[in-house]
């Protein structure tokens, strides 16, 4: 999960790095560092603990120079954040910093011991290094000791290397772990993700795993690890550098929130034609042919996705009438599923790249199972693994707390449900035409519940000092729940806890009292009485409730009871409206506690390792 920059050019390479790494401090912020090829042809490092902010202070006192380089921030797994483990690392003429898990470092460092070679840190990436060494000290070639190198790794890494006796050279190594090449005018940049070299350039290499990569002044080469060459495509990002940035709000999450209305238009509009009432998803690759093949559907994401993944088997099963498992990526492979050539597989990302889920698609492509993937990266690990993909167009999501990746991701599955419905005739066409028009008259309601977000900190301001939430949901607002309790957990340091409101009776009534808030998501319709007798017991025990209410404010809730109207819409979008004020809630909790909003402790954007 850690962010990787790497530039060779013609102007400060610093400058260019400790930018770029600042674009990716959300992968990782326990420690970061740089490494330059000097005038002299020596590498310099600057490397300490802390965020970025720490190591500009460092280079303020330090300076270093010149036009080829590599810098990092990271998140911690083998070894505690400190100076000594921070990256790049070194051994020799030669400097790397690395994303990923090398799971067979402790053998080779055992071997590299053996020979005499000395640690400094406690990372399996200075292992890399000092075997690179050791490689090059053997065979005297720079290009066939990191081929030799990087056969002998066992894990997930992206690489990115420096050498003196090569100061014109830059090279890069995938697997399992992203990394892609930016192609400027006069330059190439290495970066782990998109925003990082977005405002350089917007012409990408997208690397695939086992690619390695040598870029010089003037062009590059990309090779398998046997040598054979390829010619991989530029890939266009048509992301705004803009959107990448802060543009007045205080925090980029704050920013995302109030992104979501045109983050949903982008999404309607990249497969939705309105005039003709069609869905037309270029690269999904699901006719009707295999739609009538299917006998069960498999949803499997980590974290928020995952909870995306609850909406979706709502939408899947109650719109198209099929079968639907969800499961936590994590889970998933090691249950052993029945996945056979009528399953559909549908992996959640927002970056394309997390660990578990790339691994769960694997195991689904080995089974048979018909492969498809909801993502927000173009180009990305699982976009390009799975047999077809559904992007999501939220935009560069930098804030650790996914916000707008959510949202269209329940959107996707819906956009999704209401193309296999109406091929599998389950839906008529003009139920088709309703669910359109709910559809596009969700961003204007989405933009009433934003024109209300000072509400939601006057709630904050009430509630910022407890230390325990309860979520109440029913129906498919229970993983609404969820997720409203996972953003207050996240950002706030705030234990909460989302339930199936039926539940609370069998166990978490226990603990409500005057001491916990109980946040009630209460959705018009069949299930809403038996909201209203949850809300009673809620109160009967002395608990706060705060309502999040579909309409008008309602009596029948209790005249003590805390209450936030959100528009009407169809009960298959209630879930995209009324994530909107549970965002905002655990956004203003956590501003005003005073956490760090955007790069909460322990977290990092996207889980690039198991």
């Amino acid at each position: 999960m850690c962010g990787i920059v790497g530039y060779i050019g013609k102007s400060d390479g610093t400058n260019v790095i400790v930018e770029g790494l600042k674009r990716l401090e959300y992968r990782g912020y326990d420690s970061a560092g740089v490494a330059m090829i000097g005038r002299d042809g020596r590498i310099s490092v600057v490397r300490c603990e802390g965020k970025i902010k720490e190591l500009e202070a460092r280079l303020a006192a330090s300076p270093l120079a010149g036009t080829i380089g590599i810098g990092h921030t990271r998140w911690a797994t083998h070894g505690a954040p400190s100076d000594h483990n921070a990256h790049p690392h070194r051994s020799g003429p030669f400097a790397v910093v690395h994303n990923g898990i090398i799971e067979n470092y402790a053998d080779l460092k055992e071997e590299l011991l053996g020979k005499g070679y000395e640690f400094t840190s406690e990372t399996d990436t200075e292992v890399i290094v000092r075997l690179l060494e050791d490689e090059w000290k053997q065979c005297g070639s720079y290009e066939e000791s990191v081929r030799r190198t990087l056969r002998r790794l066992r894990g997930s890494y992206a690489l990115v290397f420096l050498n003196e006796e090569s100061p014109d050279l830059l090279v890069g190594a995938r697997q399992e772990s992203p990394l892609i090449l930016g192609v400027g005018k006069d330059a190439f940049y290495f970066a782990s993700d998109i925003p990082a070299i977005l405002h350089h350039t917007r012409d990408v290499v997208l690397l695939d795993d086992g690619d390695v990569v040598f870029v010089n002044r003037t062009g590059y080469r990309v090779e398998s690890l046997d040598g054979t060459e390829r010619q991989p495509d530029v890939t266009v990002i048509d992301w705004n550098p803009i959107a990448a940035e802060k543009a007045g709000y205080k925090h980029f999450m704050q920013k995302e929130i109030f992104e979501q209305p045109r983050a949903i238009v982008d999404t309607l509009r990249s497969v939705l034609d309105v005039n003709r009432e069609v869905l037309r998803f270029s690269d999904l690759n699901l006719d009707a042919s295999l739609v009538h093949k299917l006998r069960k559907v498999f949803l499997v994401a980590c974290g928020t996705s995952y909870h995306a993944c609850l909406v979706g088997k709502y939408l899947l099963e109650g719109l198209c009438r099929i079968p639907v498992e969800v499961d936590l990526a994590s889970e998933f492979r090691y249950r052993k599923p029945l996945l056979d050539d009528q399953s559909l597989l549908i992996v959640v990302s927002q970056s394309g790249e997390t660990a578990d889920t790339r691994a769960a698609l694997k195991e689904g492509l080995e089974r048979g199972a018909h492969c498809r993937a909801i993502v927000n990266v173009v180009g990305s690990s699982l976009a390009r693994m799975a047999h077809g993909v559904l992007y999501t167009h939220a935009g560069p999501e930098i804030g650790v707390a996914s916000t707008k990746a959510f949202t269209t991701q329940v959107v996707a599955f819906y956009l999704l449900a209401l193309h296999w419905a109406r091929t599998s005739g389950t839906i008529s066409d003009p139920e088709f035409s309703e669910h359109l028009r709910e559809l596009l008259a969700l961003p204007r309601k989405l933009e009433e519940v934003l024109d209300r977000a000072d509400v939601l900190r006057d709630w904050a301001r009430e509630f910022l000092k407890v230390e325990h939430f309860l979520y109440l949901g029913r129906g498919i607002l229970y993983p609404i729940a969820l997720e409203g309790a996972l953003k207050l957990k996240e950002i706030s340091y705030i234990h909460a806890e989302g339930y199936a409101a039926g539940e609370m009776k069998h166990g978490p009534i226990a603990l409500i009292d005057e001491n916990m808030p109980v946040v009630v998501l209460a959705q018009k319709g069949e299930l809403y009485e038996k909201m209203l007798s949850n809300v009673q017991e809620v109160r009967a025990r002395g608990g706060r409730v705060l309502a999040i209410v579909e309409g008008e404010q309602d009596p029948r809730l209790g005249e003590s009871t805390w209450q936030f109207p959100v528009p009407e819409t169809s009960p298959w979008l209630a879930p995209v409206v009324f994530s909107i004020p549970l965002q905002l809630l655990a956004y203003h909790v956590a501003d005003l506690r005073g956490t760090d909003v955007d790069q909460p402790r322990n977290l990092a954007k996207s889980v690039t390792v198991e």
